[in-house]
């Protein structure tokens, strides 16, 4: 049996999450994925936007993840946006799902990767940004900026004199 791969392969990111909510904890999960769902992750037709998880029972699973269909599957291909079930310990997921239930946090996909041969995907508790919150980033990112620009630190063809 040959050796799997040891590296990080990232198939799509959540470039928007950042933007939009204010991130917590980050966990790392297993998907539940059929055959033709991993061909297709393998050649990088995934889609992140719009996709949430969330507890279902004692599980958790990811909902709207787009995964599109595998062009040389058999028959049984599979449902783009079905429901895919995350593998988390006991553990780690009763903590999500009291976080979820109780104070409020939704849990939001950042990236898809394969790691070690795995296909994982990295989720965040997060709580939805305001948009006097979002200001208040965009002002904070402005402002380090100025004083990097100021100390002659900038990026070439940005300083100020």
């Amino acid at each position: 049996m040959a050796a799997k791969p040891q590296g990080i392969k990232i198939v799509a990111t959540n470039r928007k999450a950042h933007f939009k909510y204010a991130l917590s904890d980050t966990y790392e999960a297993g998907l539940e994925l059929v055959g033709s769902e991993v061909k297709s992750l393998r050649q990088g037709n995934c889609s992140l936007e719009d996709s949430y998880a969330r507890p279902v029972g004692q599980e958790l699973f990811l909902f709207n993840m787009h995964i599109a269909p595998y062009a040389q599957a058999t028959i049984e291909k599979h449902e783009p946006k079905r429901q895919r079930k995350l593998l988390l310990n006991r553990r780690e997921i009763d903590r999500i799902t009291v976080q979820c239930t109780q104070r409020g946090f939704t849990l939001v996909p950042l990236k898809v990767y394969f790691k070690a041969g795995w296909a994982k995907v990295q989720i965040a508790l997060a709580r939805t940004r305001r948009i006097g919150d979002k200001r208040e980033k965009e002002l904070e990112k402005q402002r380090r900026e100025d004083v990097r620009g100021a100390l002659g630190r900038a990026p070439r063809g940005r300083r100020r004199e």
